[in-house]
């Protein structure tokens, strides 16, 4: 029988992106959404990483399983490193990605290619019930294209221009998003870590 693992959260395309990236981890998959619990666990924290941790925690916690949290942006060096943690908010609540993205490309309007440098920033922890066992984190560099280009990915993807590859990360194939992505970094780093959780709970069963 598949050992299951929570991903906190609701995106789809996140838990999607991390059951490709840990395809040969033998794991049931489960999300917020596939679980009963009407729990919302407030991102509370000033950093990246703090907000990984309050995440996979609480939800550990409250759901019993081994969890796995991230949490990630985009940050914009002309908008002096906002959204930052605010980016899955950006431009407030109620907004589709698309409309997001727009918005920020609507702000960067007047800045020359040459100053729209970027990054997307991820952190992911590793919890049980009994608190936190590690966390990882991940750093993708790249500028904010003029307008979107591609339909792969999630998110910023579409207008997160990589300039070794002169496309934007939307336009690239899964596999090689996940070999270099924020996420993807986060995931290889935090790797070895979970196949020894897994490994102690399935001897411990």
């Amino acid at each position: 029988m598949r050992q299951k693992l929570l991903v906190a959260t609701r995106n789809t395309g996140k838990i999607s992106e991390f059951a490709d990236m840990f395809a040969d981890f033998k794991l049931e998959w489960i999300g917020l959404g596939d679980l009963e619990i009407d729990l919302k666990i407030a991102e509370t924290g000033a950093t990246f990483q703090e907000n990984a941790i309050i995440k996979a925690t609480g939800y550990a916690a409250a759901s019993g399983f081994l969890t796995l949290a991230d949490d990630s942006g985009l940050e914009v060096d002309a908008l002096n490193g906002r959204p930052g943690v605010n980016t899955a908010r950006y431009g407030g609540l109620g907004l589709t990605p698309v409309q997001r993205y727009e918005l920020l490309l609507e702000n960067l309007e007047s800045v020359p290619m040459a100053e729209r440098s970027a990054r997307f920033r991820c952190v992911i922890a590793l919890a049980s019930g009994e608190g936190v066992l590690g966390t990882a984190a991940g750093i993708c560099e790249g500028w904010i294209a003029q307008e979107p280009a591609g339909t792969g990915g999630f998110g910023y993807d579409p207008i997160f221009l990589l300039p070794d590859r002169m496309k934007t990360m939307a336009e690239l194939p899964a596999v090689e998003k996940h070999l270099i992505s924020h996420r993807g970094q986060a995931i290889a780093e935090i790797a070895p870590l979970l196949r020894q959780v897994l490994a102690e709970q399935s001897d411990s069963e």
